[in-house]
């Protein structure tokens, strides 16, 4: 997972990333992190990272949220679980939980035929 803020700096530096990536063979997914709700360069990074690889469909924005909850070193989930951020925090994670899941299943149980009921990374109360 490769968090990229929606700046002309972090799109070149992110060159370099893709590329151990791609040398080590592993696959990789940006986030547009700290992106500013309706502004253009935000969808405008996202077109351009996308040349480049998965982009999550979640972006993380910029809120003071963010800043304030690591002052004490908590999270916005634990500052303000009902709040926008921890909000995008659950669907962002979410989201890359079911494509880690997919992934899974597609190369580990694929390979060991189709085991159903496995699931990755996901607790569920009761089992």
């Amino acid at each position: 997972v490769i968090p990229t803020r929606p700046s002309p700096h972090d799109l070149r530096a992110v060159g370099a990333t893709v590329d151990l990536c791609e040398r080590a063979n592993k696959p990789l997914m940006f986030v547009v992190n700290a992106g500013t709700p309706k502004a253009r360069i935000t969808s405008e990074a996202a077109i351009a990272l996308s040349q480049h690889g998965t982009v999550a469909r979640i972006t993380l924005h910029n809120r003071t949220e963010f800043a304030a909850s690591m002052i004490d070193g908590r999270t916005v989930m634990e500052v303000n679980p009902g709040g926008r951020s921890a909000a995008e925090v659950e669907q962002l994670w979410a989201y890359i939980s079911d494509r880690l899941e997919k992934n899974f299943r597609r190369t580990v149980l694929g390979a060991m035929g189709n085991w159903s009921g496995a699931s990755f990374g996901r607790r569920v109360a009761g089992r």
